[in-house]
């Protein structure tokens, strides 16, 4: 499962990510304003973002997930003692209750499921595949710009806040569908990586591996002020709460070299957070997407000889999702392809047998 061929798409089209600029306010509702200015460190300039996600596309029309004859794309709703939250469930047509690995993806600040589903293409590599795709949807009435509260300390630990909700819609798909409970895999971009980081942190027994792209680790900030900060600057992970083991999670991480909204800093951070017993060595290769972005891939091998972490540098490239589709938002069509990698990489990580 997940034996994707490397092949990044060739399409030239522009990324959908909007140009950042100090006006970034203007986006968030007049009511929350005078709080979040209120919040900025003294001194930090506008990022174009907000806590992890994108200003939104003011005239784009949100895309609508549509399935081929035989799979299904399921509206589902988790509450627990934390809070109630929307998700999409994908449901391909080559499955017919045979155990099938799942992945969870967490969208950015101001996208919906579908709009991640449609710019990510993570369905229809689904429906080729033959796995499931669960898309837990941030509300406004939890953040004003969808983002996953991932600087929160509430929402950075195990059996707290949202990664509870989240842990909470991941067993509820295992509950009710076949799935092989080796092969469960989160991933998300920018807000929705950093939250896929604490998910990896704090369900280490759930989770096989984690792909976070264009994103922070997890215990990189513990309030607003400090989002911010390490959104620029960068911010070490430093995650709050004891593991229930000692198991380091395989991660593999994209991030673009001209990330003016999330420093690419920050993808060392998490790399470095995933290899919780070190590394002994580590492998670089250089490659280029057809007639798209150029990259560097670092592959950290355990002591074993094991690829337990990858790190991609996407050379020129901005905050969006590498190799993603114009049908949603802040995509990169120019590659490398994001969505494939991450899938062979999963691939190749189950979760160890018991």
């Amino acid at each position: 499962m997940f034996n994707t061929r490397s092949g990044h798409r060739p399409n030239l089209a522009r990324s959908r990510q909007p140009a950042g600029g100090p006006d970034w306010l203007k986006y968030v509702p007049a009511s929350v304003r005078g709080l979040v200015r209120s919040h900025l460190p003294a001194g930090l300039p506008d990022v174009g973002f907000t806590i992890g996600g994108a200003a939104p596309l003011p005239h784009a029309a949100a895309p609508r997930a549509t399935a081929p004859a035989g799979a299904q794309s399921l509206s589902r709703t988790f509450g627990n003692a934390a809070g109630t939250r929307p998700y999409k469930l994908y449901v391909p047509s080559g499955y017919a209750g045979q155990p099938v690995p799942l992945i969870v993806m967490l969208h950015g600040c101001t996208q919906s499921p579908d709009d991640f589903a449609a710019g990510t293409g993570m369905n229809a590599a689904a429906e080729a595949q033959t796995f499931l795709v669960a898309y837990p949807g941030q509300t406004q009435g939890a953040q004003a710009q969808k983002c996953w509260r991932w600087f929160n300390p509430e929402d950075q630990v195990r059996g707290s806040g949202e990664p509870s909700i989240i842990a909470g819609i991941t067993r509820e798909v295992m509950q009710d569908f076949a799935i092989d409970p080796r092969r469960v895999f989160v991933a998300g971009l920018s807000a929705g990586g950093a939250a896929a980081a604490v998910m990896g942190s704090a369900y280490p027994d759930l989770y096989a591996a984690v792909g976070v792209h264009s994103g922070l680790a997890c215990g990189a900030a513990h309030d607003l002020p400090s989002a911010l900060a390490a959104m620029k600057r960068g911010g070490r992970g430093t995650p709050a709460g004891a593991r229930p083991s000692r198991r380091a999670v395989p991660t593999i991480v994209f991030h673009g070299d001209r990330d003016a909204t999330v420093s690419p800093r920050n993808a060392d951070a998490v790399v470095a957070q995933s290899l919780r017993d070190g590394a002994s060595s580590a492998e670089a290769h250089s490659g280029q997407a057809p007639g798209g972005h150029a990259y560097t891939r670092t592959v950290s091998l355990d002591r074993s000889g094991q690829a337990v972490a990858e790190q991609w540098v996407i050379h020129g490239a901005g905050h969006a999702w590498s190799g993603g589709t114009e049908a949603g938002s802040y995509t990169d069509p120019r590659g490398p392809d994001a969505t494939a990698e991450m899938l062979r990489f999963f691939g190749n990580h189950p979760l160890p047998a018991l």
